[in-house]
């Protein structure tokens, strides 16, 4: 199956079955396609576990700058991320994003973009979804809300 795929042809990955169990070994560019990788085996009948031996390697010397650089070039590039709202930072081709996404689509998708990059062996989301419950038309009632204003409030839901 993977000496026919598009996609790993050309890794010359080792691929050995034994019972219900996939075990693949080899090196590929970005933690994206191992994880893809992962998801077309599971879907494969009969296979119950799947034993990914994949080292995720480079061409050339990488080091921390190349790779957040990477993962920034990458989430610049996807529609689906904003950058005003997604920061990262890479130590050891770990990669950590950080900041505040408006929802957890958002976050989803700045994870897998971040793995699309060369050199990342791992991405680990820090991101928090803003909260909602405000009413973005109401300049005020977000005012009132972040002063908290009991007096101005009575009776009305609180949100902190």
């Amino acid at each position: 199956m993977l000496d026919e795929s598009k996609e790993f042809k050309s890794y010359g990955l080792k691929t050995q079955v034994v019972d219900d169990v996939v075990m693949v070994s080899g090196v590929v560019d970005t933690l994206f396609e191992k994880d893809r990788l992962r998801e077309l085996l599971a879907g494969q009948q009969g296979v119950t576990k799947i034993d990914l031996g994949l080292a995720v390697s480079t061409d050339g010397a990488i080091d921390d700058e190349d790779v957040t650089w990477e993962v920034m070039e990458e989430l610049n590039a996807n529609h689906g991320v904003n950058l005003r709202h997604v920061g990262a930072k890479s130590v050891g081709g770990k990669v950590f994003l950080m900041g505040t996404v408006e929802t957890a689509d958002e976050e989803r998708e700045a994870v897998k973009t971040a793995a699309k990059a060369r050199g990342v062996t791992e991405v680990v989301s820090q991101l928090n979804i803003r909260p909602g419950g405000y009413d973005d038309e109401s300049l005020e009632a977000i005012f009132h809300h972040q002063v908290n204003n009991d007096n101005e409030d009575e009776g009305e839901a609180r949100i902190f």
